[in-house]
This record gives structure tokens, C-alpha cells and sequence, in this order.
């Protein structure tokens, strides 16, 4: 697993682009992680499904009502990690008015969560192997603090437990 200190891993998370702007295509983009990372601070915070209750009522919900604080307090951007496709993330992001607050990159084959060590089995609730639910802040590509939750929790990856930890840093 990710540790503080670590660089995060090599690979491409997708994002659906709903509108086209220079380098970003309209349908969905790959966007190399570590180079998409580098020289910025970003907060990733990952869950284990699109459009499921927690993620969609609180989690998700409380990083887009936080984004600016967020940003005032130092982070460029948020981005949102979920084993789903970049279509599922698109229309999800959609539904929870994330636009400009927080990007909803898809990992459709738990590539990045892999390799992370982030992953989460739900295979016995038929939704196979998933995107644990934490929350990471990442200062030029290297991870500077992780919380991952114990299955069934959330507390701290939470839009206020980040906000803390970036005042605090």
C-alpha cells in the first residue's frame, strides 16, 4: 500500500470531458497521473462506486461543497477515483454538480487502485474488486498524508478531515 512518502504510481486514470478545450477532447481523456501531479497539490480522494449511497449522499457531496476552502487553503485541484469508466464518472459528476469543483477520473480497471495497494473485494456483494475509500494529499506527486477507512467507515477521508489536515500542513 501507498505510504507517506511515496511517489503515486505510475499510470492513467479517464476523464469524460463534457465540453472541449485546448489539450482536452470532448468524450473521455486519458490523464497520466504522475505528470497531471507534478508541481501541483492535489487532494485524491477514492470510494468504492459510482452512484452508490455513501459516496453519492456524503462523500462526493462533501468535497464539491469544500472545493473552494480547499483551494483557498492551497490544493489545485480534487480529483475523485473510482473503479468505474470515465462515462459512469462523467454522468455521475454530472448528477452531483462537480464541474469545476472536483474531476471524476475513472480507473475502469482498477488499474491505479491496484497499485496502489487502495483496493477494496466486494466480490461477494457482486460488485467484484473495488477502490477503498480514502482520501490522500499529494504535493508535487508525492503522497504527504493517507487515510484509508476501514470497510464500512467514513469519517476520515472526509471533505472536513481533508480541509484540516491542509490547514494544519
Amino acid at each position: 500500500m501507498l505510504k507517506i512518502g511515496d511517489p503515486l504510481p505510475a499510470g492513467q486514470l479517464h476523464e469524460y470531458v463534457d465540453v472541449a478545450t485546448e489539450g482536452c477532447a470532448l468524450g473521455p481523456n486519458a490523464v497520466d497521473v504522475r505528470a497531471a501531479a507534478a508541481g501541483r497539490t492535489i487532494v485524491v480522494f477514492g470510494l468504492p462506486g459510482a452512484f452508490t449511497p455513501t459516496c453519492s449522499e456524503r462523500h462526493v457531496p462533501g468535497y464539491v461543497e469544500k472545493a473552494a476552502e480547499l483551494r483557498a487553503a492551497g490544493v489545485d485541484e480534487v480529483w475523485c477515483v473510482s473503479v468505474n469508466d470515465a462515462f459512469v464518472m462523467g454522468a455521475w459528476g454530472r448528477q452531483l454538480g462537480a464541474r469545476g469543483a472536483v474531476r471524476m477520473m475513472g480507473d475502469g480497471n482498477g488499474d491505479f487502485a491496484r497499485a496502489a495497494g487502495l483496493t477494496l473485494d466486494l466480490t461477494a456483494r457482486g460488485m467484484g474488486l473495488r477502490s477503498a475509500r480514502y482520501a490522500m494529499l499529494v504535493v508535487d506527486g508525492i503522497v504527504r498524508s493517507l487515510d484509508v477507512e476501514a470497510p464500512g467507515k467514513f469519517e476520515a477521508s472526509s471533505a472536513e478531515a481533508m480541509l484540516q489536515r491542509v490547514r494544519s500542513c
